[in-house]
């Protein structure tokens, strides 16, 4: 499972459906208390957050707004929460570096055109859900 921190705006059609079906399978983990899935280090963060639902749900309108504006359709009915959070969940800027490394080599491989038209990209934004702190890879990463 990858829950990627970087902004939408940046994935491939394959990342962009990825990333919708994955956000899916974690907010129906997260719906199950008893789920050996919720140790999964993928959701961490979102489990640490007041409300673990309107956070996966705030993720999830995310990565339907891009699809919107691709006029790719995601079924925003699937999405049980609003989605509204009294404050952004944080991603450290070593941690959107590491998943930006991630990201660029899949697009290199599967997708050069979307990698060459983000090859100036420095720091990508993060995902509208993220604020960016200063930190290296977060723990679960390297675990």
């Amino acid at each position: 499972m990858r829950l990627w921190s970087i902004h939408p705006r940046y994935f491939d059609p394959q990342a962009l459906t990825s990333s919708w079906r994955e956000g899916l399978i974690a907010q129906r983990v997260l719906q199950e208390p008893g789920s050996s899935l919720r140790a999964h280090p993928q959701l961490q963060r979102f489990l640490e957050a007041d409300e673990p639902l309107e956070a996966i749900a705030a993720y999830l309108n995310g990565v339907a707004d891009e699809a919107q504006e691709r006029d790719i359709v995601f079924d925003r009915a699937r999405v049980v929460a609003s989605g509204v959070l009294p404050e952004p969940l944080v991603v450290t800027d070593g941690q959107l570096d590491y998943e930006w490394g991630n990201l660029r080599r899949h697009l290199l491989g599967r997708s050069p055109d979307v990698a060459s038209r983000w090859a100036k990209v420095w720091r990508p934004q993060p995902h509208p859900v993220f604020v960016v702190v200063g930190g290296g890879v977060a723990s679960w990463e390297l675990a």
